[in-house]
């Protein structure tokens, strides 16, 4: 069942399937609710399987403000309020959605019953913030040049290999200006919203016994796989590694996606 929600002023687009405890999938740059395709028949037989797209992003509104930590973690919250399920949820963030869940365990912890990070992304020291006026600009002019329609479905299916997502879906999602400018909004401010949560988890501490799940895929790099691991560490996570597996391991491995999803669950249950 797919529909919409506003959520501050802002029309969402959100998808739910199958029944149970509850989960919420937030996928990363650039991506949308149909990247988790092949990872929701696995869980819906036994979860409450919960997609959005955030502004900007599959056939969500485009953003009405740039992107904090805080700001999405509230997001899924207010989600969570709107379609009338209080929680707690299993929480699960690919790529930059990693930083939105996790501060979104930090900030409503009474509403997490377990969190999962799918090869989330890691900053150590994260550079300055940037202010969003470059990226703007560069949506507006890119924008006005047609690029979005000529090149925003080709560059999808350059980017997600075996991409078995129907061509006309990717040309309604890909071929606009908006989303487009989502990522590169989503992008200015990713340094910003690393730092955030560097530091909400010196204010903030995780609930104590949560399960967390750090789902990595290597990928052959043994520098990304200390990183993930180090992450794991710090979070007292389980790491789990899914190979063989691309960075949309949701599409590669979403057999890996399922099961840790089930298992952190259980341990929160």
């Amino acid at each position: 069942m797919t529909f919409f929600v506003r959520l501050g002023g802002t029309a969402h687009h959100v998808a739910v399937d199958g029944t149970g405890p509850l989960c919420v999938l937030s996928a990363g740059l650039g991506l949308s609710w149909f990247d988790w395709d092949p990872v929701v028949p696995l869980l819906a037989p036994y979860r409450t399987v919960v997609r959005f797209d955030r502004p900007g992003h599959g056939l969500s509104a485009p953003a009405s403000a740039p992107p904090t930590a805080r700001g999405e973690a509230d997001r899924v919250a207010a989600l969570l309020d709107a379609l009338g399920h209080p929680g707690p949820a299993t929480v699960v963030g690919h790529s930059v959605a990693g930083f939105h869940a996790e501060a979104f365990a930090r900030l409503h912890p009474t509403r997490t019953a377990a969190l999962v990070l799918v090869d989330s992304s890691v900053e150590e020291r994260p550079r300055p913030a940037r202010t969003d006026a470059v990226a703007r600009a560069a949506g507006r002019v890119l924008s006005a040049a047609g690029l979005p329609a000529a090149l925003g479905p080709t560059a999808r299916r350059a980017a997600v290999r075996n991409d078995r997502t129907p061509r006309d879906l990717v040309r309604r999602v890909y071929g606009t200006s908006r989303v487009l400018r989502g990522a590169l909004l989503e992008n200015a401010h990713y340094g910003a919203v690393a730092a955030e949560l560097l530091a909400l988890r010196e204010s903030h501490p995780l609930p104590a016994g949560l399960p967390v799940t750090v789902l990595a895929a290597p990928d052959g790099s043994a520098r990304w796989e200390r990183r993930q691991r180090a992450l794991a560490r710090r979070l007292g996570a389980r790491y789990e590694a899914a190979e063989p597996s691309g960075h949309l391991v949701m599409r590669d491995r979403p057999d890996a996606v399922a099961g840790a999803v089930l298992r952190t669950g259980q341990e929160g249950a």
